[in-house]
């Protein structure tokens, strides 16, 4: 299965990662230091959170606590943006400062 696709937006101490994937594909689960704002924009996604999951339909807004193994399945074709607190505009570089390796 191919990557979904990204698309990265930048503001004043603000970033969001727009991820655009079909029906099947997941977002596999990683952590954050800081608790950060997720937006389905579109769709239908089972969003794992710790040991709990939950469908969820667009539109919806989802907080995802600081330290809590996450991550997404899509259910239909769908948008789901992750919005984060960080003066970083570089692309290539927003993953490794704000994804906590193991």
């Amino acid at each position: 299965m191919k990557n979904p696709e990204m698309l990265h937006h930048f503001s004043d101490g603000l970033y969001a990662k727009q991820s655009n994937f079909p029906a099947g594909m997941a977002i596999l689960k990683h952590t954050h230091d800081f608790s950060h704002l997720s937006i389905l924009s579109q769709g239908k996604v089972a969003v794992l959170r710790g040991t709990e999951i939950d469908i969820v339909e667009a539109p919806a807004c989802i907080e995802i606590k600081a330290g809590l193994t996450h991550g997404v399945k899509a259910i239909t074709d769908c948008v789901w943006f992750c919005i984060h607190a960080t003066d970083e505009k570089d692309p290539s570089k927003v993953d490794e400062i704000l994804i906590k390796g193991d």
